[in-house]
């Protein structure tokens, strides 16, 4: 009797060891997720500042609908004259509020072409590499 009475007793703190690792467990990727959440909506945030013009003057949901438009644009033409007129209204609001904008949007792409290519006059040119000279 005795020995089965350690053994429930060993058995139900081996339970309680393994229900307090599942509740740590469950806490840290309860954790885990709060940061990744966190981090993707900063990168999210950041991105838009870099990408939509006047992104600090528009809500969480301007900028969701912007860029679904964009999205849903058939052709580069129809993306152009969305950007156009998103830029004159990002404009007015500036002067509205008193706030400074660059007279023209970010570059888009950051530099690469469609297809993720340099665009032409993008390369570093003669010379222009971390080796040595090509001179003798």
């Amino acid at each position: 009797m005795l020995n089965k009475a350690i053994s429930m007793s060993v058995l139900a703190g081996a339970l309680a060891l393994s229900a307090g690792s599942l509740l740590a467990a469950d806490q840290d990727r309860d954790r885990l997720r709060d940061q990744t959440q966190d981090r993707d909506q900063t990168q999210d945030r950041l991105r838009d500042q870099d990408r939509i013009y006047g992104s600090q003057l528009m809500t969480r949901q301007e900028r969701t609908e912007y860029r679904a438009r964009i999205r849903a644009a058939k052709t580069e033409q129809e993306r152009e004259q969305i950007r156009n007129e998103h830029h004159e209204r990002m404009k007015a609001r500036a002067r509205e509020r008193g706030v400074n904008l660059p007279d023209m949007p970010p570059a888009r792409g950051n530099g690469m072409g469609p297809g993720g290519g340099m665009r032409p006059g993008g390369g570093m040119g003669p010379g222009g590499g971390m080796g040595g000279s090509s001179r003798p």
